[in-house]
């Protein structure tokens, strides 16, 4: 199904942004809710699923956080992300220097966090049950937590010498969380441990480049600004403006070398970029300029080059129950992909009556009753 994603004709997302959008997040307990966040400050909540039932539908905004809302953020939303165990809570961050607990039900804000410097990311961990703490990365080298439960954003991590401009937990273990910054490393931290980091990610696996003009330990020669885990959250995939995506064993830290290629990444903030779910071998969606790269994860091959967008592409969310991608960019669009349900029909024998055989064999049913087997 992945293989086969297009820019679809019959859905729409309604267009309710008036500036670039820079983040998507769609809930993971039905897939069925998404927000968008734009340069502007205005937060959107859609409706993904078709309620009219027609085979064209558009994908319309149960409600906006727009510019005359009281609490809109003042500057670019930068995150956005549903709360990750129920739909009734979203958080929001940006270049206003605020992180936003909102409540989703009253549009309210229940907490706001505030910060010295520019917010570039932030991420609640998808399998907390523990802890409550939202990872934050800022113009500050200091990586904030904040915990939901006493409403303090006092806890640092100290290490990085730059911004950090991407921020993730592990989808695995619940108190371990990298973040990539623009001093070119990507940092891996127990945030129970006084001090804090883990490991600091090496391109060249402890062996010193000959070239001693390469600081040692970094993650890339330029800033990274983009993480993302696979799923089972044993591998990083990191993005760094030096145009190279990298993929980390996350346990033992070491680059699998993995060769993508030139990944074009001119973002001089945090770029969104998604891992597929639930299929194999595993995806990843990376903005690259107008289009979107498609590339398996393990073995680094460009597969596709998704074309549809008429400006920078900043950001590509999985919905993994339909195997569908959504993109949003600077043009103000959010456009949905999602695997062609035919195959095209040689046109010689366009007359007759279809066979069965040309649904596209990703629709098809591919299960068997056990009891055949034996």
């Amino acid at each position: 199904r992945v293989l086969s994603l297009e820019l679809n004709k019959d859905r729409d997302v309604e267009r309710i942004h008036g500036s670039g959008i820079n983040t998507l997040d769609i809930e993971p307990v039905e897939g069925r809710y998404m927000l968008s966040g734009g340069s502007d400050g205005v937060i959107v909540l859609y409706d993904l699923e078709n309620l009219s039932r027609k085979p064209s539908y558009t994908c319309k905004a149960l409600f906006t956080v727009g510019r005359s809302h009281p609490d809109v953020h003042k500057f670019s939303v930068e995150t956005v992300q549903w709360y990750p165990h129920d739909t009734g809570m979203f958080t929001s961050s940006s270049f206003d220097k605020t992180l936003k607990i909102w409540d989703s039900n009253t549009l309210q804000p229940a907490d706001v966090f505030h910060f010295e410097g520019t917010v570039y990311s932030h991420h609640m961990s998808p399998v907390a049950t523990k802890h409550c703490l939202i990872a934050v990365g800022t113009k500050s080298p200091k990586v904030q937590l904040c915990d939901l439960k006493s409403g303090s954003s006092s806890h640092i991590l100290q290490g990085h010498r730059q911004e950090v401009l991407a921020v993730s937990w592990s989808p695995r273990h619940e108190y371990i969380l990298a973040t990539g910054s623009a001093d070119g490393r990507v940092k891996l931290w127990d945030v129970r441990r006084a001090s804090g980091c883990l490991s600091t990610l090496d391109q060249h696996n402890g062996e010193k480049s000959k070239a001693s003009s390469e600081a040692a330990n970094t993650a890339h020669n330029g800033r990274v600004n983009g993480l993302c885990y696979t799923n089972d959250g044993l591998h990083l995939l990191t993005i760094g403006t030096d145009d190279r995506m990298r993929l980390w064993n996350s346990s033992t830290g070491e680059n699998t070398l993995v060769n993508y290629g030139k990944v074009c990444n001119e973002s001089r903030k945090g770029l969104k970029f998604a891992i597929s779910c639930g299929c194999n071998p595993e995806f990843a969606f990376v903005p690259y300029g107008s289009t979107i790269a498609v590339y398996t994860v393990f073995t680094g091959e460009l597969i596709t080059m998704l074309r549809g967008h008429y400006s920078t592409v900043n950001c590509c969310v999985f919905q993994p129950h339909f195997q569908e991608l959504y993109s949003g960019s600077k043009d103000c669009n959010i456009l949905a992909w999602i695997p062609a349900p035919r195959e095209p029909v040689p046109d010689d024998i366009s007359e007759k009556p279809l066979p069965q055989q040309h649904l596209n064999p990703a629709y098809e049913d591919a299960w068997s009753s056990s009891d055949d087997e034996g």
